[in-house]
C-alpha cells in the first residue's frame, strides 16, 4: 500500500499541490483570526449584548447588531421564499420537459443573470423596480389592506420587500443552476420506470425525482441563502438603511454588509471601527454556518446518485 506524501514518493509537483492547497485552506482561519482580533474592544466593551441590543448610535458610541441581524435574515429568507419555488420549477423544466433546442437558449440566460454586477442590480432596483413595486404593488395592497401592520408606512418603494425581490432575482440563477445539475445525477432508469407505470411529468418530478435529490435541493437553497447573507452593493441601494426592527415589508432597514458599506470607511473612533469588524465577524459566522450546512448536503446527494449520461 502507498502511503500519500511519502518521503520516497514525494516529488516537486506533489509538495506544490499540498502547499498551494493548504495555503487556500488556510485563508478562512487568517481572516477568522484577523477578525476576531479587531473585534476585541467591542467584545469587551458591550460583550453578549452586542448581538441583543437595538440602539447603533456612533455619536454616541453604543451599539447593538440586532436590528442588522435583523434585516440580514429577514432579507435572505424572504429572497428565498421567493426565489426556491421558482428555481425548482425552472430546473424541473430544463431537465424534464423542455425540448434540447429551447433548454440552451434558456440555461444561458438564466445563467447571464448571475453575470449582472450587484451594483447594477441596485441601481435598476433604485430607479427602475422601486417606483414600479410601489405603484403596482404597495399602493393598491395598502388601500385594500389600510391597517396592516405588514404594509405599514409611506410606499416609497424602499424598503424590505423591494430588497428581498431583488435578492430574490440575484440568487436565482445559483438555485436553477445546481438543481439542474442535482437532477442530472438522477440515474434514468429511475424515471424510465415512473414513465413506464403511467406517471405525469409532474408526478415524476414531484413524487420521484424531488424526494430523491431532497437533501442536494435543499442544500442549494442554503448555499443561496449564504449568498444573500453577504450581499452588499445592492441591498444597500434599496433597503433604507434605517437601523430599526419593524414588522411592515415596506420599512426601511438595514443589514450587516449594508451597514459595513456605509459606515466603515467613516468610522471615526476606535470602538465604532471594532463595532463594524464585530458585525463583520458575525457574518462570517452566519455564512460559514449556512454554506457547510449546503455543501455537505448536497455532497451527500452526490455520493449516493450516479451520472446521468
Amino acid at each position: 500500500m502507498k502511503i500519500p506524501f511519502s518521503k520516497k514518493e514525494r516529488t516537486p509537483f506533489e509538495v506544490l499541490s499540498f502547499i498551494s492547497a493548504i495555503a487556500v485552506f488556510s485563508i478562512i482561519f487568517l481572516i477568522f483570526f484577523a477578525l476576531l482580533i479587531e473585534s476585541f474592544p467591542a467584545m469587551k466593551a458591550f460583550g453578549f449584548k452586542f448581538l441583543i441590543g437595538l440602539k447603533w448610535d456612533p455619536v454616541r458610541d453604543i451599539y447593538g447588531a440586532l436590528p442588522q441581524i435583523f434585516g440580514t435574515l429577514t432579507t435572505s429568507f424572504l429572497a428565498i421564499l421567493i426565489a426556491f419555488p421558482v428555481g425548482i420549477l425552472t430546473a424541473f423544466f430544463l431537465t424534464e420537459i423542455s425540448p434540447s433546442y429551447l433548454s440552451r437558449p434558456i440555461s444561458i440566460g438564466v445563467e447571464l443573470l448571475s453575470a449582472v454586477p450587484s451594483i447594477i442590480y441596485g441601481m435598476w432596483g433604485l430607479f427602475v423596480f422601486a417606483p414600479i413595486i410601489s405603484r403596482r404593488l404597495i399602493i393598491p395592497i395598502k388601500n385594500k389592506f389600510p391597517n396592516s401592520p405588514l404594509f405599514e408606512g409611506p410606499p416609497m418603494g424602499i424598503g424590505i420587500l423591494t430588497a428581498s425581490i431583488i435578492l430574490a432575482i440575484m440568487i436565482l440563477p445559483l438555485i436553477v443552476s445546481i438543481c439542474r445539475e442535482i437532477l442530472l445525477l438522477i440515474p434514468d432508469k429511475v424515471r424510465e420506470s415512473a414513465y413506464a407505470m403511467g406517471a405525469t411529468k409532474a408526478e415524476v418530478s414531484f413524487k420521484i425525482l424531488f424526494p430523491y435529490a431532497k437533501k442536494g435541493i435543499i442544500g442549494s437553497a442554503f448555499l443561496a441563502i449564504g449568498r444573500a447573507l453577504g450581499e452588499t452593493m445592492a441591498v444597500t441601494f434599496i433597503i433604507g438603511n434605517q437601523h430599526n426592527i419593524t414588522t411592515s415589508l415596506i420599512s426601511p432597514s438595514s443589514t450587516i454588509a449594508s451597514t459595513l458599506a456605509n459606515e466603515l470607511s467613516e468610522a471615526v473612533t476606535k470602538l465604532h471601527t471594532s463595532s463594524l469588524i464585530f458585525l463583520g465577524l458575525v457574518l462570517f459566522f452566519l455564512s460559514i454556518t449556512v454554506i457547510s450546512l449546503s455543501r455537505y448536503l448536497i455532497y451527500s446527494v452526490e455520493k449516493n446518485s450516479g451520472s446521468r449520461k
